[in-house]
Order: C-alpha cells, then sequence, then structure tokens
C-alpha cells in the first residue's frame, strides 16, 4: 500500500542546443542565376546544364539535388526566370527580360515627370 513515487535520476541535464556555423558564401538561387545570366544561348540552359555548370563550380548537387529542384521552381515562380521548355524542375531556363528592365530608373523616371508638368503654374 505504500507507494514510493520514483527519484528524480540527477544525469538529466538541460541539454545546450549546438548552432552549425553558417554557410559562407552565395545561396543555390543566387548561383543559378548567375549561371543562367551569364550564359548567351537564345533558347536558354537546360536543368542538366545548370546541375553541370553548379557541379563545376564546386556545390556538391547529388547531395542537395531537392535544393536544387526547389530553388529552380522557386525563380520560375518569383519571375526571375522563365521556363522555355519542360514542366516542373525539368526542361529549359532563361532569365525573365521583364524582370531586369523593371529596375529601380522607373520609378525616378515616373516621379520626375509628374512634377514638372503642374496644371497649376
Amino acid at each position: 500500500m505504500a507507494e514510493v513515487a520514483p527519484a528524480a535520476s540527477p544525469a538529466k541535464v538541460a541539454k545546450k542546443k549546438v548552432s552549425k556555423p553558417k554557410k559562407v558564401g552565395p545561396s543555390v538561387s543566387e548561383l543559378i542565376v548567375q549561371t543562367v545570366a551569364a550564359s548567351k544561348e537564345r533558347s536558354g540552359v537546360s536543368a542538366a546544364a545548370l546541375k553541370k555548370a553548379l557541379a563545376a563550380g564546386g556545390y556538391d548537387v547529388d547531395k542537395n539535388k531537392a535544393r536544387v529542384k526547389t530553388a529552380i521552381k522557386s525563380l520560375v515562380a518569383k519571375g526571375t526566370l522563365v521556363q522555355t521548355k519542360g514542366t516542373g524542375a525539368s526542361g529549359s531556363f532563361k532569365m525573365n527580360k521583364k524582370a531586369t528592365r523593371r529596375a529601380w530608373p522607373a520609378p525616378q523616371a515616373a516621379a520626375a515627370s509628374r512634377r514638372s508638368g503642374s496644371p497649376w503654374k
């Protein structure tokens, strides 16, 4: 009838979280954008050629296949890349010309044109 509660083991100590060091260098998306931008191919760069270029640049493609695929898909979804052939993360990709043209100068030019033509002068 007399039950004794088990004693808490003193061996359990709060574990400290060991933080991994941050990766140095550009992200996969940045590497892909640089590779596609450097290409002079009219029809774009194929996914296989992208992976070969990443591997030549020192990136371990075999270990990070999923990262490369998700990076390609997200760049297409954002509009940074345009998919010329294929679906998903396969096919050919090239830079979106509309996205590169829409840089900073357009808003400044629009603001300057509004100021110059005031109808109340």
